[in-house]
């Protein structure tokens, strides 16, 4: 596995160490007129920022300001952050990045998973400064509404990020420079939000990056102690489907676990799987591979009804109405972030493993795959470890091998791993 250190090869890094910032920024200023003017032309941005360019452009973001967008103020915006999750964590902010902010010319901003920023505090000199770019609390600071910039560029790619000077997307926020990082539900891996530091150019080297980092595990670690002690504190509003492994499938509401038939479970999760709707025939042929009659399928649907609730199910095509999170969509997010280990928490036993539907089968063999090559990729000894002792892995040649491969010839473990290899080819006629 490669590792890569800050600031050599990093991506999400603006400024490596020994770098001249004034020919930085310089540079940067070139590249952001020649796109303005031109488009995509150069190889002196960094794909992220590039990318994010891009979307900013097809958005319809003008560079030189007029965004209109809404601004939550007064009673409505106090109202709305101190209901929101990320209240829960703006202690541990406050202790581990505000109190040393004051006289530093540096911004600690806290937005939702949208954008807007919720708070903003620190240097007051600074704060009043950011008035004119209108970074502020209540305003809405995605890419959509403010093109490339930390926090939002953060949310868009799921990844901590810094934007250095012109790299901004607005010409308002060249003088600035910021770090960012989403912060994700301690168990559905969703985004609540995220933590920015803004000020000067020093605020885009790779220490900084690292800070905003530790921050938000520290605040995930305070989500996670949260949640254990108030379980229906972080804004779980939208109902959830839990299908892995070998226990009953259940939907879990503010209200509790209702278990479900797996007839029920299997139709919720590709309903999920197929947001833009199905028809009565696809839904059958996804069920059955001898497929279902049209009666039998509306005769499903008319019990699933009772128990899912009817405003949550439309018909012609059959969908959903609304959001229905599950523990599929939990491992799917974790490793689109590279979370692997998390990936790994929440993969407690196949997908409905009694069903024999084509379409869950599908689903099934997507999920296994796409952790097996996202162990592979990684080749942490750690992780291939815990794979292979489980029942997904367990019989996982494949990964057995990754493993040995991780292992000293010398060591006892070795010679275990090779013997478990030894026996799997035996035993699966290899």
């Amino acid at each position: 596995m490669t590792v890569r250190l800050p600031g050599q090869g990093n991506p999400w890094v603006a400024v490596r160490p020994g770098e001249d910032i004034d020919v930085l920024a310089r540079r940067m200023t070139t590249a952001h007129q020649l796109f303005v003017d031109n488009g995509p032309s150069s190889t002196n941005v960094r794909s992220v920022v590039l990318d994010s360019w891009l979307r900013s452009k097809t958005k319809g973001v003008n560079p030189d300001g007029g965004d209109e967008s809404l601004v939550l103020s007064g009673a409505e915006l106090d109202r709305y952050r101190n209901d929101h999750p990320m209240s829960i964590i703006r202690p541990v902010i406050r202790k581990l990045l505000v109190e040393d902010a004051a006289d530093t010319g540096l911004l600690v901003a806290i937005s939702d998973a949208e954008g807007r920023l919720l708070w903003v505090e620190g240097d007051s000199a600074a704060k009043d400064r950011a008035q004119s770019m209108n970074f502020a609390e209540g305003v809405d600071w995605s890419e959509e509404s403010k093109g490339t910039n930390a926090p939002g560029t953060a949310l868009a790619v799921d990844h901590c990020v810094q934007i250095f000077a012109a790299e901004h997307f607005s010409r308002s926020v060249h003088e600035w420079s910021c770090s960012a990082a989403p912060v994700h539900h301690p168990t559905s891996g969703q985004i609540l939000g995220a933590i920015d530091i803004t000020g000067g150019p020093r605020v885009a080297v790779p220490e900084v990056l690292s800070l905003i980092r530790a921050t938000v595990a520290a605040a995930e670690s305070e989500l996670r102690l949260h949640l254990l002690n108030s379980p229906k504190s972080l804004g779980d509003t939208s109902p959830r489907l839990e299908v892995l492994g070998s226990g009953r499938p259940g939907l879990v509401r503010s209200s509790g676990r209702l278990p479900l038939s797996q007839r029920h479970a299997e139709i919720l999760l590709l309903l999920a799987d197929h947001p833009e709707g199905l028809s009565s025939d696809h839904l059958a042929v996804l069920l059955d591979e001898h497929e279902l009659d049209s009666v039998t399928i509306r005769a499903e649907m008319s019990r699933l009804r009772k128990t899912f609730g009817a405003a949550g199910l439309a018909s012609r095509p059959y969908r959903l109405v609304g959001e229905l999170g599950s523990d599929v969509g939990d491992i799917r997010r974790a490793l689109d972030r590279g979370d692997i280990d998390a990936a790994l928490r929440i993969y407690t036993g196949p997908v409905l493993p009694g069903s024999a539907a084509p379409g869950i089968e599908d689903i099934r063999e997507e999920l296994r795959s796409r952790v097996q090559a996202a162990l592979l990729r990684a080749g942490d000894p750690v992780l291939l470890a815990q794979w292979t002792s489980s029942i997904h892995g367990r019989t996982d040649v494949i990964a057995w091998e990754a493993y040995r491969a991780t292992l000293s010839r010398d060591s006892a473990l070795y010679g275990q791993v090779n013997a478990r290899i030894n026996l799997l080819d035996r035993q699966l006629g290899v």
